[in-house]
């Protein structure tokens, strides 16, 4: 009986090693899954944040040719104004009274 004891001993010794082994390669196979996941999300959010930085930049460029062009109308408007001003005595514009 001894005897059995000790073989079932070593069998159950030879058990937890295997079982702690494969628990291992269990854990390293599931570690280089999940790195693998977090570096494709890495490279997503780098790819947003340059997509985003190259979309600024052309909102900039975009912007600047809008600013210049209102103060195109606005210069515009403002020698429009100063030349009706100045001849005020012969132009006159009338609105008709009652909203027509």
């Amino acid at each position: 009986m001894g005897r059995f004891r000790a073989e079932l001993g070593q069998e159950l010794t030879q058990l937890r090693s295997e079982i702690v082994e494969e628990f291992r390669h269990q854990i390293g196979v599931q570690r280089e899954d999940f790195q693998h996941k977090l570096n494709l999300v890495v490279e997503g959010q780098q790819m947003l944040a340059e997509k985003l930085e190259e979309t600024r930049s052309e909102l900039k460029v975009d912007i600047g040719k809008i600013d210049q062009r209102v103060t195109a109308v606005a210069a515009d408007l403002a020698a429009h104004r100063r030349d009706t001003e100045a001849h005020r005595k012969g132009w006159r514009v009338r609105e008709k009274e009652g909203g027509e």
